[in-house]
């Protein structure tokens, strides 16, 4: 699939959840969530994929997760913050 239609399916999918459940939730609750509203739209939708950096032609595994992985192309981490500021 193409990825600009991968990145409007996310888009899309995020504007669900957070109709569907407002804010307010954890990171984990709207990851949960959009992993199952992705694979609802037939997306295939990898989460908590580890990714090591590579320094110095060494990878180094630090412990770095990638929260969701949708089609192997768009990285999705989500973010909740208490108050949006102006």
């Amino acid at each position: 699939m193409d990825i600009h239609a991968v990145s409007g399916h996310v888009v899309s999918a995020a504007m669900r959840v957070h109709s569907v459940l407002g804010a307010g939730l954890l990171e984990s609750a709207y990851e949960a969530c959009m992993m199952v509203e992705l694979r609802r739209r037939g997306l295939h939708v990898d989460r908590q994929v580890p990714m090591p950096i590579v320094y110095c032609g060494q990878r180094i595994d630090v412990g770095y997760r990638i929260d969701l992985l949708v089609e192997g192309q768009v990285v999705v981490e989500e973010k909740v913050v208490a108050k949006v500021l102006p």
